[in-house]
C-alpha cells in the first residue's frame, strides 16, 4: 500500500509559479507510474500530468504544456508539478495519484491511490 501526502499549494497571483510535491510512504516510488489530477468545484477532476516510473516518459494536458514541468526524485519518494504562468482557471484541489504499470490513460479511474489533496487558488 502506498500513501500519498500533497504539499506546496497557496494563493498566488496570476502570472506567478508554484511548486507542489507529493510525497509518498509505504511502498518505493519507482514501482508506481504518478500523475497529477485537478478538480474545481462544480467540474471533473481533470487529468494535469504524469510521469512513468522511471521519469523518463512525461504527460501533459493541453492547458499545461509549456508551462508546467512535472518530476520525480525516487530516492526521496517524492513526485513534483512546478507550475508557472499561472492563472485564475488554474485554480482547483490538486491531487496526487500512482498507479501500480505504466498507463498512458488520462482518466482518474486508471490511478488506484491517491492523496488528500492541495488547494491552488489563482487571483487575477
Amino acid at each position: 500500500q502506498v500513501h500519498l501526502l500533497e504539499s506546496g499549494g497557496g494563493l498566488v497571483q496570476a502570472g506567478g509559479s508554484l511548486r507542489l510535491s507529493c510525497a509518498a510512504a509505504g511502498r518505493t516510488l519507482s514501482s508506481y507510474m504518478m500523475a497529477w489530477f485537478r478538480q474545481a468545484p462544480g467540474k471533473e477532476r481533470e487529468f494535469v500530468a504524469a510521469i512513468s516510473q522511471s521519469g523518463i516518459l512525461t504527460y501533459y494536458a493541453e492547458f499545461m504544456k509549456g508551462r508546467s514541468t512535472i518530476s520525480r526524485d525516487n530516492a526521496k519518494s517524492t513526485v513534483y508539478l512546478q507550475m508557472n504562468a499561472l492563472e485564475p482557471e488554474d485554480t482547483a484541489v490538486y491531487y496526487c495519484a500512482a498507479a501500480k504499470v505504466f498507463t498512458t490513460s488520462k482518466d482518474a479511474n486508471s490511478y488506484g491511490y491517491w492523496g488528500q489533496g492541495t488547494q491552488v487558488t489563482v487571483s487575477s
